[in-house]
């Protein structure tokens, strides 16, 4: 077998791997450096990740404390008579048809016991605090609500 093609510098078909390397010509330092290159480009490219910012678990351990106490309610004590789902649900519905109201206030909680309604959780404005108080004591059955919603900045 011939091991290259004189003159031309190429390998004759069945040379490749003795003297003759084919297309793959490259041989020694050059090659050595070749893959010295992209095995610094992939290692630098595994280890680019952007830094994230630190991010800080909620801490609702103040609400926690506040919710263990007797005195206030809770989902949990939502009455399961037929008039007051009926209002909560009428007051739910009021609030998620209002297309102005924040994600965070079409899920604020609603207890109602005994036609006395609670409104509980975070909302991004004044407005919708009182938005949201005038939706529900416009609900037939309710006696009086007790605004407790929490304008929370963004």
């Amino acid at each position: 077998m011939l091991e290259e093609n004189p003159g031309t510098g190429q390998c004759k078909w069945g040379a490749w791997g003795k003297n003759c390397a084919g297309p793959f010509r490259l041989r020694g330092e050059r090659m050595t450096a070749i893959i010295l290159v992209v095995s610094f480009v992939l290692l630098l490219a595994g280890c680019s990740k952007k830094e994230q910012p630190e991010r800080v678990g909620a801490d609702n351990t103040g609400r926690n404390v506040r919710d263990r106490s007797s005195e206030s309610v809770t989902a949990g004590d939502q009455s399961e008579s037929e008039s007051d789902r009926k209002i909560t649900q009428n007051i739910r519905q009021a609030v998620v048809a209002d297309d102005s109201m924040s994600t965070n206030a079409k899920n604020i909680k609603i207890i109602t016991i005994d036609g006395a309604v609670t409104l509980r959780g975070p909302v991004k404005s004044e407005k919708e605090k009182a938005d949201i108080g005038a939706k529900a004591e416009q609900v037939a059955g309710v006696k009086r609500v007790d605004n407790q919603l929490e304008i929370v900045a963004r």
